[in-house]
């Protein structure tokens, strides 16, 4: 049972803004098949919850009464290689992992568990090819059974265009009987971050993945370590860093064209790295 104090005592808690458990995934009770959906950022599109989407929705929220010691969240930053963070990283107790990034060939330096990943309807055009051909289904396919049933987290409800690239997913996933728990975000999720932030005076329109799952992490994680989020074109030495460390994607990071304000966040999570309330890795980890 929470405590049934006023909000104001703790003003700046995740708490009164998030029900974390709940809000990282719509479940099959609350919708049936062919009811209509106000995309979260884009309110006046609508698009109806297909007959396949609902049969994935899970019957209880995969956070269930989960918490864990430590957790890692890894963001997809190029200052991740050469890092040897692969051993770390999978050491602790959860492993949240940003947009299906590669981690195979990568994995001394980024580790291979992933307990819960996301997946942007974007990356199905932009890496496999909008699942066009065999050749990229079965790369995809290939990638998801590496999740080896743990979640994969779809913001299907933010903007309209990626419908059709959920919908082929969640076909794939049904027709291979994938091993993969699928999970949505609630509709207000990112509202409810947002709010959460706002009272820190921390105005984040839309909120990055990184930060929607450090905000989520801080109800189920006692400590939580961050890895790979590093928004700025060189390192501490001057040294050039990729955006994302497994492709040659090139990004504006302080242009306001972009939907997310990465220098922004990163200087909000140093600030609490600074306070203890986070760990915040940007350079190399010896692992014991």
């Amino acid at each position: 049972m929470e405590d049934e104090c006023h909000p104001w005592d703790h003003y700046k808690d995740v708490l009164r803004f998030l029900d974390a458990e709940r809000d990282v995934s719509v479940i099959k009770s609350s919708f049936k098949p062919g009811d209509t959906i106000h995309y979260v950022l884009d309110r006046r599109r609508t698009f109806n919850i297909s007959q396949t989407l609902h049969s994935l929705l899970p019957e209880v929220s995969p956070m269930k009464n989960k918490t864990f010691k430590t957790c890692a969240v890894v963001g997809n930053s190029g200052v991740l290689l050469k890092s040897g963070c692969g051993k770390e990283i999978d050491s602790h107790g959860f492993v949240i992992r940003c947009n299906l990034a590669p981690l195979v060939e990568f994995a001394d330096d980024v580790g291979l568990r992933s307990d819960f990943t996301t997946m942007n309807p974007s990356v199905i055009p932009r890496v496999y090819g909008a699942l066009r051909d065999e050749r990229q289904q079965e790369r995809f396919i290939r990638r998801l059974q590496q999740l080896n049933n743990s979640v994969l987290w779809i913001p299907a409800f933010m903007v309209k265009g990626g419908e059709r690239h959920v919908e082929i997913v969640n076909q794939l996933i049904l027709k291979h009987k994938l091993k993969v728990r699928t999970a949505y975000p609630s509709l207000r999720l990112i509202h409810a971050v947002r709010g959460y932030w706002l009272t820190n005076k921390i105005n984040i329109k839309r909120p990055s993945t990184g930060l929607l799952m450090y905000t989520m992490a801080t109800r189920f994680c006692d400590e939580i370590h961050l890895y790979g989020f590093w928004p700025f074109p060189r390192d501490g030495s001057g040294n050039p860093v990729k955006y994302h460390y497994y492709d040659g994607l090139r990004y504006r990071y302080f242009s306001n064209a972009g939907p997310h304000r990465m220098p922004l966040e990163f200087k909000t999570l140093k600030r609490l790295h600074s306070k203890g309330a986070l760990k915040l890795t940007t350079s190399k980890c010896t692992y014991p």
